[in-house]
């Protein structure tokens, strides 16, 4: 926990965090890291008593994602937990780290310019450019590719968090600090559920052409209405093929397929004008899909992620009584996921770009 990395005296607050983290698991979830990891911070979101107005943020944009992650590792869709998980668990160890620096109302620029550099240091390899081989070994895949997704966004997080806490309040800079430092500590978490595989590797590679042609996909639709009734979605999709782009280029390649697959599902869904198929069907496809997934001779741990989404969205859909995401990602994820195992297509290359530039001279100059 980020709570460890400091030598100052926790706050009383801090205090009763801490031992809300540290409460005794049951027997059963101390042979299961993940259900103990999701236990504490879901005892830390309920416990917690701060009033603080950031905290409440976190706190109502963490408890329904955290009671997902829940609610799959009772169905047993432990792939769909992690990633669950990993959507909250920096901004929770966030808090606890703003929590435990005391009183921010003494918080100057120098002093959260110290502790900027301070957290660099114990970042160390972390706050430098991440190495594609940073999860070698780590299977089964689906857990590689969410810690290589994470892995990146502590030196990212860390790198903003100077600036903003310069232009904002010392508390939200100290707070992405906090979330740096908890992105560290859940890509360590990811290295600990590590267990042998008897299927051989996914075989990842460079998505390149695949990125491109969504990301032009994406760009052809941005057009009104649907670019400004959802262009908060849109956004979104830009944003997560651009970090598919990096963990590619980063050669993350299993954390880059993972984003693609995140930014194909939202684009499916944002696009979709015909009605969706009768639930019955949907359950149908699915299952044949799931078979084919399992039926991979290599590790099939990514696929199976998507197909616990599936299964999520249909048992309680996102949107009530519309299980979109399972038909995104029956009648399109999970063929790009197949696709995206294959050898890369040959791609005609882009025409050399070229420039006119046209000079107008105004009479009597």
């Amino acid at each position: 926990m980020t709570g460890a990395i400091t030598r100052r005296t926790p706050s009383v607050a801090a205090l009763a965090l801490f031992a809300v983290l540290g409460s005794t698991a049951s027997a059963e979830e101390a042979q299961d890291k993940l259900a103990a990891d999701v236990a504490r911070w879901s005892s830390f979101l309920k416990e917690n008593p701060s009033k603080d107005e950031l905290w409440t943020q976190v706190r109502d944009g963490s408890e329904p994602v955290l009671k997902r992650a829940e609610a799959a590792l009772k169905g047993g869709r432990r792939f769909l937990a992690l990633h669950r998980l990993s959507a909250v668990r920096g901004n929770l160890a966030a808090s606890i780290y703003v929590a435990e620096r005391g009183d921010l109302k003494v918080m100057d620029d120098a002093r959260f310019e110290a502790e900027w550099k301070r957290a660099g240091a114990l970042l160390g390899q972390d706050s430098s450019p991440v190495s594609g081989r940073a999860f070698d070994g780590v299977t089964p895949a689906a857990v590689r590719a969410i810690g290589e997704a994470a892995l990146p966004q502590a030196r990212i997080y860390h790198e903003a968090s100077l600036e903003y806490g310069r232009n904002t309040m010392p508390q939200y800079g100290l707070f992405y600090i906090g979330a740096a430092l908890g992105q560290r500590d859940f890509a360590a978490f990811c290295r600990e559920l590590s267990a042998p595989s008897e299927r051989p590797p996914l075989p990842v590679r460079s998505l390149r052409p695949e990125l491109d042609a969504l990301e032009n996909e994406v760009l052809s639709a941005y057009r009104p209405p649907a670019a400004i009734d959802k262009h908060a979605v849109f956004i979104s999709i830009s944003g997560t093929l651009k970090e598919a782009r990096e963990l590619d280029a980063a050669g993350l390649r299993h954390g880059a397929l993972l984003r693609y697959l995140q930014a194909a599902v939202r684009f499916a869904t944002l696009r979709r004008s015909a009605p969706l198929p009768e639930k019955t069907v949907l359950e149908g496809q699915l299952r044949a899909l799931e078979a084919r997934v399992s039926a991979q001779e290599p590790d099939s741990s990514l696929g199976r992620l998507f197909v616990e989404l599936a299964e999520e969205d249909l048992a309680d859909p996102v949107t009530p009584g519309s299980p979109a995401v399972a038909a995104a990602i029956v009648e399109d994820v999970l063929p790009r996921y197949f696709a995206a195992l294959l050898p890369a297509r040959s791609v005609p290359p882009l025409p050399a770009p070229a420039v006119t530039v046209t000079l107008v001279r105004w009479p009597f100059t």
